[in-house]
């Protein structure tokens, strides 16, 4: 159900929430990286993948990660450029900045399934943090024969460097360091996504976070979160707002923005862009 409250007031709800609330716990989708401006389509994709898209015709990044390349010095080139791009050659954004100084003095978490260490960058305490899909800066094996993850930024660097006809040399085809199979993404795409002991250890505090506060006057505060992976965030905090009648459910997701009629009344749905928001409630 949507919300019908004038945008001012929705506003004006949502700094008041964001003032007295015990604590906000974050949960961040695509939408809030797209806010910021990191699309995986357009003049962006255009820009790093256009002799890919003039090849095979891919169209976005997205679905160019799933394409049955025939060789891994091809597949590499796709992959280091993916990563390279979403992870390392970035900056922090002004969204994710504007965000971390709404929050920065709170008793705040942040859940996530974005890859792209934008909360890292924009200052946000890593401790606080819960990457539940995986890191575009971590490599795992593909089997995998064991639940460990390795960073790629160097091996990342080395094949930006020296691609050349949408292939990467050879010698730089990752392979892991136990079984010798082939490395592949950490990135939760089917059942061979490696949770580490970083991964469990986050849950943990997330896990943690949510037991200490689930009677409290807590804010749930959703961002850019779509219809792809609802049980992770939105689902969650739907049900945790409804068992706690002092938690409240804010959503800013242009054009998604909703909740059960169930919460309505706990509820502020803000069906606006979330780079022109974060700033008003500043």
């Amino acid at each position: 159900m949507k919300s019908t409250e004038s945008y001012l007031h929705k506003i004006e709800r949502l700094k008041n929430e964001l003032r007295d609330a015990d604590a906000i716990l974050v949960g961040a989708g695509a939408g809030l990286s797209t806010a910021a401006g990191l699309t995986y389509s357009g003049e962006r994709f255009q820009k790093y993948f256009s002799d890919f898209a003039d090849q095979y015709g891919i169209r976005d990044m997205y679905s160019g990660g799933f394409y049955p390349f025939d060789s891994m010095e091809e597949y590499w080139a796709w992959w280091s450029r993916q990563i390279w791009y979403n992870r390392y050659q970035l900056q922090s954004t002004e969204v994710y900045r504007d965000l971390y100084d709404l929050i920065k003095d709170k008793n705040y978490f942040v859940l996530t399934t974005n890859v792209d260490h934008q909360f890292q960058l924009a200052g946000f305490d890593k401790k606080r943090l819960f990457y539940t899909q995986g890191d575009y800066g971590l490599w795992q094996c593909s089997e995998p024969c064991h639940q460990k993850t390795y960073d790629n930024e160097e091996t990342v660097r080395q094949m930006i460097e020296l691609q050349k006809d949408r292939k990467v040399p050879a010698e730089l085809i990752p392979h892991c360091p136990v079984c010798g199979k082939p490395m592949t993404m950490n990135l939760r795409c089917d059942d061979t996504f490696v949770q580490d002991d970083g991964w469990y250890e986050a849950n943990q505090r997330y896990g943690d976070f949510v037991r200490r506060h689930e009677n409290l006057h807590i804010l749930y505060l959703e961002l850019g979160v779509g219809a792809n992976t609802p049980g992770i965030i939105k689902y969650p905090f739907w049900r945790a707002t409804a068992q706690n009648e002092r938690a409240v459910y804010a959503c800013i997701n242009y054009g998604e923005a909703a909740c059960p009629k169930e919460i309505e009344k706990q509820s502020i749905c803000i069906d606006e862009d979330i780079k022109t928001v974060l700033p008003a409630l500043m």
